[in-house]
């Protein structure tokens, strides 16, 4: 059992950065690949990045190469989504989620899922 909690969203103009955090209880974290999902108004959740269980491979959408990066601190059990050059189309509700498989992007195939932590960038 992994429990999740997100945090360091909030309002921040077209070009800034965020950086998200997400915490994991249970002593299994660095077995679990992680995600980062993220969710509009009115659209389907999507997958945002990816990082393996040891930190050897990471995956992005499209949209977000070269701007997001994920990491993750097996120490700390934490996972990480820096967010730089932000953009007016990357408002969402942003997930943080784990899993047994990898590499995968799809929404089913992550097991355990946090509460989300809002993104707002304004134009």
């Amino acid at each position: 059992q992994v429990q999740l909690v997100e945090s360091g969203g909030g309002l921040v103009q077209a070009g800034g950065s965020l950086r998200l955090s997400c915490a994991a209880s249970g002593r299994t974290f660095s077995s679990y690949a992680m995600g980062w999902f993220r969710q509009a108004p009115g659209k389907e959740r999507e997958f945002v990045a990816a990082i393996s269980w040891n930190r050897g491979s990471t995956y992005y959408i499209g949209s977000v190469k070269g701007r997001f990066t994920i990491s993750r601190d097996n120490a700390k059990n934490t996972v990480y989504l820096q967010m730089n050059s932000l953009k007016p189309e990357d408002t969402a509700v942003y997930y943080c989620a784990a899993s047994t498989r990898w590499p995968t992007v799809l929404t089913r195939d992550y097991d355990y899922w946090g509460q989300g932590t809002q993104v707002t960038v304004s134009s």
